[in-house]
């Protein structure tokens, strides 16, 4: 399962690449406004950090509008992703873009249903929200197991792109369904390799090497 980083905020990106567990990155309104900083700027920044995609949203609702703004950021890199909304008028959008040999991310899934439309308007990748679901009383897991079951039935090219993950049980269920790619805050990423075991070891480890009074370097 890829990870990509689901945020705007340079220093996070960098860090989280370093560890060599960054496949991509997503961006929205909300995360960019949030940054502070210029749209543009900042995604061009984000781009040059990672050879995956780089997930960079239209704001416009209707379909000519949209294709005029994925003109514009699609220039910004080779690397960048269009992210729409799964409208009608975001699945006309997908449809047209990734017949050029755009990719597209269709964000906003809620159902089964919206994302069998998404791998038919040819979408590179749909985006489900499992942690809103929850946040409803839904079970959001449920969503990524149907929606893997369809793609699976009809052999669709389409990647579940797992989003609004919450917490590391989110990431294991996603991984155990086989969910394609999941995104997340990078915080939630580094805690994965959290355990109070792993950190209990350690401790032990070095109370025992300094009895032994000696050095590796």
């Amino acid at each position: 399962m890829k990870f990509f980083a689901d945020t705007a905020e340079i220093d996070d990106i960098k860090e989280l690449a370093a560890t060599g567990l960054l496949d991509g990155v997503t961006t929205n309104p909300s995360l960019i406004a949030k940054s502070g900083r210029n749209f543009m700027e900042v995604t061009k920044e984000i781009c040059g950090l990672t050879s995956g995609p780089v997930s960079a949203e239209v704001v416009a609702l209707d379909h000519e509008t949209m294709l005029k703004e994925a003109e514009v950021l699609r220039k910004i890199a080779d690397n960048v992703c269009i992210k729409v909304p799964l409208t009608i008028d975001g699945l006309k959008t997908c449809k047209a873009l990734t017949g050029e040999g755009t990719m597209v991310n269709v964000t906003l899934c809620f159902s089964a249903n919206q994302a069998l439309l998404a791998a038919k308007a040819g979408a590179t990748f749909v985006s489900p929200f499992v942690g809103r679901h929850d946040d409803n009383g839904v079970n959001g897991m449920e969503l990524i197991r149907d929606i893997r079951t369809i793609y699976d039935n009809y052999l669709f090219d389409t990647e579940i792109l797992v989003a609004s993950v919450r917490h590391a049980t989110h990431v294991l269920e996603s991984a155990l369904i086989g969910a394609d790619v999941m995104t997340a805050p990078p915080k939630v990423i580094m805690a994965l390799a959290n355990h109070v075991l792993t950190d209990k070891g350690i401790e032990g480890f070095l109370a025992d090497w300094a009895k032994t009074g000696q050095s590796i370097l």
